[in-house]
């Protein structure tokens, strides 16, 4: 991919000047020729490198800098300061409002490709040290999730099923000392072991389903999704509309898997935090993507705080996908409820499916 730069500068001579310099070096240019515009045009493109004039009427150069700097979106972006000016006061306030570097004009060609060259360089290196960092931290949470969900399964195998079966082998251990019986005494106690049986394997079968759904296999991700929201529907009395593409293509199982997580997910958050009366769920092909949307008619929340609000949240969400090379894409508001759409590339599961 290009890197995008942005030429702040009133003086349509000085943009003409610098994009000439930068021609050919496979750079994406765009100007502006006020302040406020370059501020409009930096927050809708998120430039990697702003050339940016300090002599502008209005909004100077200094200002905006600032003002970039303010930006949390915009406040890492490199800019190169050039200006007339090339007193030490000068080059001091441009550094003091957050400027990488500092030319003077007028600039020599050379050395203004070097250094954009070299800036651009430095910001990618930041750039990958950042994403190598929140990878690690990512792989750490989800090495922390999938311990705890160890530790889950764990408690309710000794806990639940595994008391279950002790009090089971007393029982029958029990009927065998009491042995002989009465009939009816024997039917009844024979009775309850049943009942206490179908029990336990009942329990065995939620837990199985929840380590992993055998519809996934059996039926596939469109019955699995259908059949997962008519049960939780019947569950809770939320209603939920299932609603999926007649034909769905191939993919790999860990798209599948991470789609069906994905829905439980969403639906238990909506049934614990969103006071909905609706929820609609939908399964379909967008622009080369599979695209799981669940969307409710509840009170909204602030996206920002809606991360880390339960135990699940949006940032375990948007990291399962993150790891399949898929998004999450979230709009909320306390008027028109919340829409999660999860979007993995079908690109990418050919790929997997190539390589499998």
């Amino acid at each position: 991919m290009n890197s995008k730069i942005l030429i702040v500068d009133d003086d349509p001579l000085g943009i003409d000047t610098l994009e000439s310099i930068l021609e050919g070096q496979g750079y994406d240019i765009t100007s502006a020729n006020n302040g406020s515009t370059a501020l409009k045009k930096a927050d809708e493109l998120l430039p990697d490198l702003i050339l940016l004039d300090v002599m502008m009427p209005g909004m100077d150069g200094f200002e905006v800098c600032r003002r970039l700097r303010a930006t949390p979106k915009l406040a890492e972006v490199a800019i190169i300061i050039l200006t007339a000016l090339d007193d030490r006061p000068s080059r001091l306030l441009g550094i003091e409002s957050g400027a990488d570097d500092f030319l003077t004009k007028p600039v020599d060609r050379q050395e203004l490709r070097l250094r954009v060259n070299t800036v651009l360089r430095l910001n990618r290196y930041r750039t990958l040290h950042t994403q190598r960092e929140d990878l690690r931290q990512m792989v750490e949470r989800v090495v922390t999730a999938q311990e705890e969900e160890r530790k889950r399964l764990s408690r309710e195998l000794h806990d639940d099923l595994g008391q279950a079966l002790i009090a089971h082998a007393l029982s029958l251990r029990n009927l065998q000392s009491e042995l002989p019986l009465q009939p009816d005494l024997l039917n009844n106690r024979l009775n309850t072991l049943i009942t206490d049986t179908n029990q336990t394997i009942n329990r065995m079968h939620l837990l199985a389903h929840d380590i992993r759904p055998t519809l996934l296999d059996t039926l596939g991700l469109r019955s699995a999704l259908e059949t997962h929201s008519r049960e939780f529907s019947f569950r809770t009395g939320l209603p939920v509309l299932f609603e999926a593409d007649l034909k769905l293509p191939n993919m790999p199982d860990v798209y599948s898997i991470t789609l069906y997580r994905i829905l439980q997910e969403s639906l238990t958050n909506v049934i614990k935090h969103s006071h909905a009366r609706q929820v609609w769920v939908e399964l379909s092909v967008e622009e080369h993507n599979i695209v799981l949307t669940i969307q409710d008619n509840g009170i909204g929340f602030a996206i920002e705080a809606g991360a880390s609000r339960n135990g699940i949240g949006l940032t375990s969400l948007r990291e399962r996908l993150t790891l399949v090379g898929g998004e999450l894409v979230i709009s909320s508001s306390a008027a028109k409820g919340t829409i999660i759409s999860a979007r993995l590339p079908l690109e990418e599961a050919q790929h997997m499916e190539e390589k499998a």
